[in-house]
């Protein structure tokens, strides 16, 4: 088996989980980033409204997603992307609560994705002050980054897990799930309305 799995991170334009306004994927092969990709999303009608605490965070306003695609439009190139992988995220109860309600309120039937959350991982790996990801991010060698952007993220959610799984001498996901104590879980499926 091998290190294998598809890091994700999502920035949002309000407290909606539906509100998603950017996505960042990192593709992870054998323990190494191998692939990376992200976009703007204009967040789904009655969820894009951008309020100023978020875009303070991320710096991403109604006008940057003016001309993006819809959530509902690029759904298939996020699943395209992250294929059957399991799913990593920083903080994952987030990332996958808006993956589940942008999917639910676009009725998409998103798949039963397994997903692992590397902040449960780098407080069993690490010994921090603080597990924010730029803290846990430069625990693992990952450094400098531009914190909230999807892209950077998610790559640096990628490095953090596979720092942890080098440390652990893990081959897997399950592997490392299994050496640290965690565990992985399943997203629940989107409740898709009937038309």
């Amino acid at each position: 088996m091998a290190l294998d799995f598809t890091a994700i991170d999502f920035e949002t334009a309000n407290g909606s989980r539906a509100s998603a306004c950017q996505v960042g994927l990192a593709k992870v092969r054998d323990g190494r980033v191998v692939e990376k990709t992200g976009w703007l999303i204009r967040p789904p009608a009655g969820h894009d409204l951008f309020q100023e605490w978020n875009t303070r965070i991320h710096g991403i306003t109604a006008a940057d997603v003016e001309d993006a695609l819809g959530w509902d439009e690029q759904i298939e190139d996020l699943i395209g992307f992250a294929g059957d992988d399991v799913l990593v995220a920083h903080n994952a109860s987030f990332d996958m609560g808006v993956l589940r309600a942008a999917c639910e309120v676009t009725s998409y039937e998103l798949p039963a994705y397994r997903y692992l959350c590397t902040l449960a991982v780098a407080r069993k790996a690490y010994q921090l002050p603080s597990y924010r990801l730029p803290v846990a991010a430069e625990a693992a060698g990952f450094t400098g980054f531009a914190h909230h952007d999807a892209i950077a993220d998610a790559l640096a959610c990628a490095h953090i897990l596979i720092d942890a799984a080098r440390r652990s001498g893990a081959d897997d996901v399950d592997g490392l799930a299994e050496a640290l104590g965690v565990r992985t879980a399943q997203i629940a499926p989107a409740v898709v309305a009937a038309a």
